[in-house]
């Protein structure tokens, strides 16, 4: 053991948050000097330790000269310790700095306080100071330029600080922008006057987003004091789309374009442009960046993020080529993908505004985006301003879409069987039947007349059912499972159409020859190709003005997911455009979707699957990840859930040559990596560690966490130890697809749904899986979704939640639900609800099957009322007029809120009639027992 680590043993915490402390301000481009040893002269910025105050303030952790001056102060401690209560000790040391050492202004205007972990930040010239988180210290330089702004403020030549600037913006100037846009720009710049560190825009797919945020952007430039602006998309072709809209931006005061005026960089390598005042680039790359990574290869940009995801969440340290404070704004584009998990990281590094865009927000995404959701533009109404084009559902279904297929092994039936990974093929005669369900076509099995059978139907209703009286076929759309999935739909399309090759294209990430983005661009203005098929490159984001049809050949789970599919199909076009690319339309009015898996039927949720790494992300590559060090929660998920699966399809030798190898059976080490991510069993964990070190209470957030990792640690250990498993794992795999071409598929439905009970249907699944996603957050449903009930709802429970479904993207409310059941089946829905928020209660419990009728809250409180009083009189029990009138009033403010109290007594038609005081005087001292007791029988 080396003198130097030996001697970091004996270092109290204190101590060791110093060296860090030091560590950093170091790599921040500071010198770190002892008082006794300054030497200003040493640099631009100096942190001299232990620097005596005034009489009385004893002395400052460290004290920040730059340029000779001392601009601010940095309060050091332990780490663990909380930061916000250091803010008087450090603000107090700004004040006592002696009067004969020179600073840029007293009080100082920067003060830090820091653990070495955690550090925040308080700037004096801001409009309303108050502490940030930061990353790490900002640059001197940078500090420099805040107080040369600041100075210019003073003499009235400029907006000063970013901060400040942003409090004296004009108005908007709505010259060129649709109403949604300006709307939106208005509330983003009003959230970030009041220093709100995060801001979400949700705007519809097509409704101008990235056109909005250009002139944003310019505004945030001219007026603001914005000095540059980092622009994140999540794919390559996203980040060339969003060059051209800024280079097609024209500023509404002068008419010139916006790159006329500033400089925008569209990264294609891991090197901002210093002069550069807006800055384009993927997440991947940014991710790169800041890790310091070799050049990225582009590949990896047009990728999904889940596939290059890293393998495990990234600790940045500091790029000194990227600063904190390199950026003013952070526009995160579709940002429901790209701030989660690992890339997360990328976003908390800087000392930013960060402003959402997405047309599909998840729950998470108001989380991360601190509930601040400051604009909405639905599609619906996006439609109405005609903005959007609504949407028509087309169904397909098929026997073996529906219900899969049984080939009998007779001794002579040959099948054949084709590597996904090489491409090689072998025949062997069918020894046992091959019996397979819908779910796995194209994954394990091909059925080509499946295929066949639905391209066949899509090709003869085209011009009499789907587009009537058209004659060329529209610009289309089609998502597919895989990319092999996506070469057998190219194939097919071009025999059943009888079509050359330009007419259907694929074009996924791994297209080779002609680029993609030459494609979609190909796709886009050009009449050639007809068909489009992708899986997911261009499932989001990418405009396609003429697209007219959307067909889905893959199931989606994830309602984010499909909304940003489906939304592809939504952008208007003028009659010109459109007509130069399929000239036998006139104006597109709406597009299709064309649905043959399902999926416009089936329940989405916005939950994650167990299995949270993308099929095309191989058993091997996950278990190499695991020999690596990696020990996620996510990875030991996945892993579990594909050993789970993998289980099922060996045989018993091969189970048995596992089991040899990691010395229990498969099943049993699936499935401790599968409990290993129990939220209960960790929180559990915790508490029993708790109780064992005699430590009362409930176990920490952290501590919960901790409890899971080790959990998570432990299941990965036999893999993480042991290289033969891992490959004996790797080899059983099975790469190879099964092509039944034996089985002959039949149509057993195809036609538009105008059905109005089918959307119904959908928004009574939706809702229910809501419930299901929710029970466990949203208190109203977590206390509603037992029987017994746990606890009563409370109004403000059931406020919350009405508030909750309101958001997009379903945009629910009471009366929407209540009229999609009365749509499903009006036997079991009495009287008209939806009107009160209360009957999310009525409709919460018909949702989970605990009534058999869906009646207004109302009626349920008169029934229970009507009960109760029937069961006083068979009791003995009578009331006055006087109080059977109180007795319907409490039952009236009981169905209006889930309760009453005495308070209550004294507001609205009780008030009318004498209020608490009279309600005394009617029932006496048994008026509170009378309440608690209503509030029982009424409410139960």
């Amino acid at each position: 053991m080396s003198d130097e680590v030996g001697a970091a043993e004996y270092l109290t915490p204190e101590e060791r948050a110093r060296l860090e402390i030091d560590k950093q301000l170091r790599a921040c481009g500071w010198e770190v000097q002892d008082h006794k040893a300054i030497n200003l002269s040493a640099g631009l910025g100096v942190a001299v330790r232990e620097f005596p105050l005034k009489k009385g303030y004893g002395r400052a952790d460290y004290l920040l000269y730059v340029d000779r001056k001392v601009v601010g102060v940095l309060e050091a401690k332990r780490e663990g310790q909380t930061l916000t209560g250091v803010e008087p000790q450090s603000g107090r040391y700004a004040d006592g700095l002696p009067d004969s050492v020179p600073a840029v202004r007293r009080p100082l205007p920067f003060v830090y306080e820091s653990t070495g972990i955690e550090t925040r930040f308080t700037s004096l010239l801001d409009p309303k100071p108050r502490s940030r988180e930061v990353h790490t210290f900002h640059r001197p330089e940078h500090l420099l330029e805040l107080l040369r702004q600041n100075e210019l403020f003073t003499r009235g030549e400029g907006p000063g600080t970013f901060r400040r600037g942003l409090g004296s913006m004009p108005p908007v100037n709505p010259k060129g922008l649709r109403l949604a846009q300006y709307e939106a720009i208005g509330q983003i710049e009003e959230s970030l006057a009041q220093d709100k560190p995060r801001a979400l825009v949700q705007m519809a797919t097509g409704s101008g987003k990235t056109y909005a945020a250009a002139s944003l952007s310019y505004r945030l430039l001219k007026f603001g004091g914005a000095k540059r602006i980092l622009f994140l998309v999540d794919r390559g072709n996203l980040g060339r789309q969003t060059l051209s809209e800024f280079e097609a931006f024209a500023t509404p005061d002068t008419g010139r374009l916006f790159t006329e005026l500033y400089n925008v960089q569209h990264l294609t390598t891991n090197t901002v442009n210093p002069a550069s005042n807006v800055v384009i680039t993927t997440i991947q790359r940014l991710h790169s960046m800041l890790r310091d990574e070799p050049e990225l290869d582009p590949k990896v940009e047009e990728s999904s993020l889940e596939e290059e995801a890293p393998r495990q969440v990234a600790e940045f340290g500091y790029n000194a080529a990227l600063p904190i404070e390199a950026f003013d704004v952070v526009i995160v584009d579709e940002c429901h993908r790209s701030i989660y998990g690992v890339w997360r990281q990328a976003l908390d590094y800087f000392d930013a505004h960060l402003i959402g865009l997405t047309a599909t927000p998840s729950k998470q995404t108001y989380g991360f985006f601190k509930q601040n959701l400051v604009f909405s533009y639905t599609h619906e109404r996006a439609v109405k301003d005609r903005v959007n084009v609504d949407f028509d559902v087309y169904r397909i279904r098929t026997r073996i879409g529906e219900n899969g297929s049984t080939v009998e092994a007779d001794g002579e039936t040959v099948v054949t069987f084709k590597d996904r990974l090489t491409g090689r093929t072998r025949q062997a005669v069918l020894e046992d039947d091959l019996i397979y369900s819908a779910s796995a076509l194209d994954r394990s099995v091909v059925a080509p007349d499946q295929l066949r059978t639905v391209i066949r139907t899509f090709r003869e209703r085209l011009f009499t059912e789907i587009f009537p009286g058209r004659t060329e076929v529209p610009k289309t759309l089609i998502f597919a499972k895989d990319d092999g999935h996506a070469d057998r739909i190219v194939q097919m399309l071009r025999e059943e159409f009888n079509e050359e090759n330009r007419f259907a294209v694929k074009i996924t990430y791994k297209t080779t020859g002609a680029k993609p983005e030459e494609l979609l661009s190909d796709f886009r203005t050009s009449y050639w190709p007809r068909i489009a098929v992708t899986v997911d490159m261009i499932a989001t984001g990418t405009d396609i003005k003429p697209l007219e049809c959307v067909f889905f050949l893959r199931e989606v789970k994830s309602r984010n997911f499909f909304e940003q599919m489906k939304g592809r199909g939504v952008r208007v076009i003028n009659d010109v455009d459109f007509q130069q690319v399929t000239p036998d339309a006139r104006t597109k009015t709406h597009f299709v979707i064309v649905d043959a898996v399902g999926v416009t039927t089936t329940a989405l949720n916005e939950t994650a699957p167990l299995d949270k790494t993308p099929k095309s992300v191989g058993l091997d590559k996950l278990l190499q990840r695991v020999a690596e060090g990696a020990a996620t929660p996510d990875l030991a998920s996945t892993i579990g859930s594909r050993l789970t699966r993998l289980a099922k399809t060996l045989s018993a030798p091969e189970l048995a040559e596992v089991a040899e190898s990691a010395g229990i059976s498969l099943s049993t080490l699936a499935g401790a990596l599968v409990a290993s991510v129990d939220p209960d069993a960790a929180l559990d964990a915790a508490s029993k560690a708790r109780a064992a070190a005699g430590q009362d209470g409930e176990p920490s957030e952290a501590e919960v966490i901790a409890a899971r990792q080790a959990r998570v640690e432990e299941a990965l250990q036999p893999l993480m130890a042991n290289p033969e498993l891992r490959t004996v794992l790797a080899r059983k795999r099975n790469t190879e697809r099964t092509i039944d071409e034996v089985s002959q598929d039949e149509l057993l439905e195809a036609g538009p749904v105008t059905d109005p009970s089918v959307r119904a249907q959908q928004t009574a699944q939706d809702f229910r899986a809501f419930l299901d996603t929710n029970r466990h957050e949203i208190e109203a449903i977590q206390a509603l979704y037992e029987v017994p009930y746990k606890r009563r709802v409370t109004f403000s429970d059931i406020r919350k939640l009405a508030t909750e479904i309101a958001r997009p993207p379903h945009q629910w409310t009471p009366k929407q639900l209540w009229e999609a059941y009365e749509q499903l089946d009006r036997s079991k829905v009495r009287g008209s609800g939806g009107e009160a928020r209360t009957d999310l209660v009525s409709l919460i419990r018909y949702a989970l099957a605990q009534e058999n009728e869906l009646v207004p809250y109302r009626s349920t409180v008169d029934e229970r009322l009507a009960g109760w009083l029937l069961t006083q009189q068979q009791a003995g029990r009578t009331f006055t007029k006087v109080q059977l009138e109180w007795l319907h009033r409490i039952a009236d403010i009981i169905a209006a809120s889930l309760e009453v109290t005495l308070d209550d007594l004294d507001e609205g038609e009780s008030a009318l009639h004498g209020g608490l005081g009279k309600a005394y005087g009617v029932f006496g001292n048994q008026l509170q027992p009378l309440l608690e007791e209503l509030n029982q029988v009424l409410v139960a």
